[in-house]
């Protein structure tokens, strides 16, 4: 692969820290230039960023007006249904995906987890399958975390990362065969703000974030990996149409001939995390087929777009208690078992979700306890048919490891499960019923859970273990979403108490002084207090912010160089 040193299109000029193009689109530096961040962010790289947002930023804002408008019409009655229009590929019998790539046989068993230095070492060193690098939603998406991220993995894929951390201890790469890296950009909702992008006509605005994380990432790291033996994978969040799933598509087919790499050399596996996009999976597919290795069940962010789709529709929409949201509740069962037919009719892999349980090496009966409730996950996914699945810590490694041994064997999937007793219908996936109360409990649990996990976002912290279970931003926005929906639909708890806006209000009160805080003095600033004025924001206020991320991130987030 030979770098060019510029976009044909956008010849650029360096002025400072700023990256202005002398004719054409451009990208600016905003933010400040932390140590080695001139690694990632050269010349050439803003350039292949400059084109890709030239190319595609305008198809990105469409795709996003698209879903407000699918948002507006299911919340007006519309219930989502399989597309007529798109019945001839479902009923082609044909076609299949590109499949697995190099190294992307074998996924029975997937770690998840951040990209800084001593998370991507553990993650390397863990005898997981695959790595999911994620810059998504166990990512804070600081400056610093943002391109720290990709110095950690192009260091990572070169050999020659280490850590020190701040007692003393060493942390570098010791194993023999460390697993495949597929890296989970920021969804097209996402924006880059220390980042600007400045179109033709002059207009000037943040730049994506998901093209930000893919496109510095497959510069500097395509070749590398492609050299290794395995090439450059991608985890595609938040998708939810074939429409999106065609836009990443051709960004991938645009930047494999920017640098010569063969067509299809790229792989994509789409997080079926929203209720659009449960109704699309082929169509998805599909639209992905020269570069899709499969589809994953984001089981957590799947519950969030189910409540925030229907958050205004009627009592019959209202879910319990988010612990009693289970993956054997009727909604839950009906979408991964069409995940996984939809897959293997395919050829594409079936990976599941990840169980919020952790171990807790200071406390045998709690890690007793996560192990039970993983084994009997992960028993459930490889007995449906999954190919395989993501744990969160390498503890559970082993755990998942043998549920999938037992029925895998020798072999490395079951895509020849074809699951012909699946009858999915729309009705299904609709089916919310659980039968089970909201409890003062659950309500509080969500407040505390969700200002306790945005204290630490707010510190740059994306995945936090709370309680003995692992929160992202995911499990943060159901806590966050069923309370909203909770007040707007006059719900009670089950001992007859209203859920109002002033009853959370001394939930959140209770929580801040409940709350273990640093003592004065300690050299350790808290962001509690900014957490709880994020919560209100989302949890609490008249409007339904799309996602929590999003104000949190304008506010608190955003460094000025």
């Amino acid at each position: 692969m030979t770098i060019p040193t510029a976009s044909p299109t956008a010849p650029i000029r360096t002025v400072g820290t700023a990256v202005s193009g002398t004719e054409g689109p451009a990208i600016r530096i905003t933010g400040p230039l932390h140590d080695r961040f001139g690694e990632i962010l050269t010349p050439a790289a803003v350039a292949f960023l400059t084109e890709l947002h030239h190319r595609f930023g305008g198809r990105r804002h469409d795709r996003l007006a698209d879903r407000m408008r699918r948002r507006f019409e299911i919340g007006n009655g519309h219930d989502p249904r399989f597309r007529d229009d798109t019945r001839h590929i479902r009923e082609d019998a044909d076609w299949r995906v590109a499949g697995a790539g190099p190294g992307l046989e074998d996924r029975r068993v997937e770690i998840t987890g951040p990209t800084d230095p001593k998370m991507t070492i553990n993650a390397l060193n863990s005898g997981a399958k695959v790595w999911l690098a994620d810059q998504e939603d166990a990512t804070s998406p600081t400056w610093s975390n943002v391109i720290g991220g990709q110095l950690s993995l192009r260091d990572a894929i070169r050999g020659r990362l280490t850590h020190t951390s701040e007692d003393g201890k060493e942390y570098r790469v010791t194993a023999e065969q460390t697993p495949t890296i597929v890296m989970r950009p920021r969804g097209w909702h996402l924006v880059e703000k220390h980042l600007e992008f400045t179109d033709r006509t002059g207009r000037r605005m943040d730049a994506s974030g998901s093209l930000v994380d893919f496109g510095l990432y497959f510069f500097h790291n395509a070749q590398a990996l492609i050299e290794a033996g395995r090439g450059p994978y991608f985890y595609i969040a938040k998708l939810e149409s074939s429409e999106e799933a065609k836009l990443w598509n051709d960004v991938f087919t645009f930047s494999e001939e920017y640098f010569g790499i063969s067509r299809g050399t790229i792989r994509a596996t789409v997080l079926i995390e929203t209720l659009p996009a449960a109704f699309e999976m082929e169509e998805i597919l599909f639209e992905l087929r020269e570069h899709c290795a499969g589809l994953n069940a984001g089981r957590w962010d799947y519950i969030f777009s189910i409540i925030k789709n229907y958050r205004g529709r009627g009592a019959r929409f209202v879910l319990p208690d988010r612990s009693e949201v289970t993956m054997t509740v009727p909604f839950m069962r009906a979408y991964t078992e069409l995940l996984v037919q939809t897959c293997h009719k395919r050829g594409a892999f079936a990976i599941g979700g990840m169980s919020a349980f952790i171990p807790n090496r200071r406390d045998p009966e709690v890690t007793a306890r996560a192990i039970e409730k993983v084994a009997a996950d992960k028993k459930r996914e490889a007995g449906d048919g999954f190919d395989g699945t993501w744990v969160a810590h390498p503890d559970l490694i082993p755990t998942a490891l043998a549920e999938f041994d037992a029925v895998l064997g020798e072999r490395p999937n079951q895509l020849d499960r074809q699951r012909p007793d699946v009858p999915v219908r729309a009705e299904d996936l609709l089916d919310v019923h659980i039968g089970r109360p909201i409890t003062a409990e659950g309500v509080r649990d969500n407040v505390s859970v969700a200002i306790r996990y945005l204290e630490a976002w707010l510190r740059g912290i994306g995945a936090v273990a709370i309680d003995n279970l692992m929160e992202d931003a995911a499990t943060a926005e159901i806590s966050r979403s069923q309370v909203w929906q909770w007040i707007h639909q006059g719900q009670s708890t089950q001992d007859g108490t209203l859920i109002t806006a002033e009853y959370v209000e001394g939930l959140i009160a209770a929580v801040l002084a409940e709350t273990p805080r640093p003592s004065a003095g300690s050299g350790t600033d808290d962001r509690f207090e900014d957490a709880a004025a994020v919560f209100r924001e989302v949890a609490l206020q008249p409007e339904f912010p799309a996602f929590l991320t999003l104000p949190a991130y304008s506010r608190f987030l955003v460094e000025t160089a």
